[in-house]
């Protein structure tokens, strides 16, 4: 038995790599829901990488790295009724590189009618995995 483990450990290992990694990705976008939950829109956007290459896509295609997501957060969510509570489910996370995934999964705001109402939608995001940790750089995010 002992000799089988041995034998089937290092086929095993990468196996027990990625889902660690899986498991700190979903981590990293609990996070930022919690950051969102407490209305910091800048801890939010820390999440994405410090590149002028980061997007979002959404209605609009926002480039030039997290200010300029930043900007974008600040002007469609103005007040903490807009932005709601963010909870993040059905996250699937599939891992292409050591350091790149591909994240997929649906967001919910729950938010009063004076809030402009719940909202839900589906997101696709890119991220990579560097000195920092885990950061998005390419976000699709888009309203059901």
């Amino acid at each position: 038995m002992k000799m089988l483990l041995r034998r089937l450990l290092p086929l095993l290992c990468p196996f027990l790599l990625l889902a660690q990694e899986d498991k700190a990705i979903t981590a990293m976008l609990l996070r930022s829901a919690e950051d969102w939950n407490r209305g910091d829109l800048p801890a939010f956007a820390s999440y994405y990488e410090d590149s002028a290459e980061t997007t979002f896509v959404g209605r609009q295609v926002v480039r030039g790295g997290p200010d300029a997501i930043l900007a974008r957060y600040r002007r469609d969510y103005p007040t903490r009724d807009a932005m709601g509570a963010l909870t993040f489910s059905e996250i699937t996370v599939r891992t292409v590189a050591p350091d790149l995934a591909i994240v997929v999964g649906r967001y919910t705001l729950k938010r009063t009618a004076a809030g402009g109402g719940d909202a839900t939608g589906r997101y696709s995001l890119v991220v990579r995995k560097g000195k920092a940790g885990w950061k998005i750089i390419h976000d699709h995010s888009s309203a059901l």
